[in-house]
């Protein structure tokens, strides 16, 4: 099954000052998801996006949000963001005790529901819940903060998470990588098998061009 390639924007790489118009201008751009990194300061060591800021996002553009909780003891924090039919919500395995409870919390709003796998977690983690999962999140750098270098291994994680899926019957679950998805590394990642590039400095907010020619250029990459 061939997946639309689409591209989600890193908010926390966004200039908050010139937030509105950014939103207009990515708009603009056909872009498919806004990625939204909530950070606790206990599962990573950073705090970033919470719950008013997700709520004036989905007030200010009619783009879905691919919300990203890096957060420790999701269960039930779900119900603290503002997202429904047609956003993205990720919950990394690394923090759950009941994942398919919040998995399920998720799906009952209308919303898709991935699994986020941090760069040393086995794909064997997902064998229970692939039923209950519309997208697996790869994360390609260790979460926490932007500008990171890839871990070239996760490249070839991609490649056999692409093979899982579709020998078990789940091509139609997405895959999205998040973390220096440059555009030399977006195409790597297009090519191993992954669908969603979350666009951060290396790429969209990348400040040698506009971000409209940082969207074409991405877009280019990853086709």
């Amino acid at each position: 099954m061939s997946l639309q390639k689409k591209i989600a924007p890193s908010l926390m790489c966004a200039d908050f000052l010139r937030l509105g118009e950014e939103l207009k201008v990515l708009e603009s751009c056909g872009i498919e998801y806004l990625h939204v990194d909530v950070m606790d300061g206990v599962f990573v060591p950073n705090y970033t996006l919470g719950t008013d800021f997700v709520k004036k996002v989905r007030a200010a553009t009619s783009i879905p949000l691919d919300l990203h909780l890096m957060i420790s003891d999701p269960e039930g924090k779900p119900d603290w963001f503002d997202f429904g039919e047609g956003d993205y919500v990720s919950v990394h395995v690394e923090a759950c005790r009941h994942l398919q409870r919040v998995l399920a919390s998720i799906r009952a709003r209308g919303a898709k529901a991935m699994v986020a796998l941090n760069p040393a977690t086995p794909l064997s983690v997902l064998d229970e819940v692939l039923p209950d999962v519309d997208g697996v999140l790869v994360m390609t750098v260790n979460p926490g903060f932007a500008g990171q270098k890839l871990i070239p291994q996760t490249l070839d994680k991609i490649r056999r998470l692409r093979a899982l899926l579709d020998q078990r019957g789940y091509g139609h679950v997405e895959i999205e990588c998040d973390g220096n998805v440059s555009f030399d590394n977006a195409r790597l990642m297009s090519d191993a098998g992954a669908n969603i590039f979350v666009g951060g400095t290396s790429s969209v907010y990348h400040r040698d061009a506009s971000t409209e020619e940082n969207i074409n250029k991405l877009r280019i990459a990853i086709q």
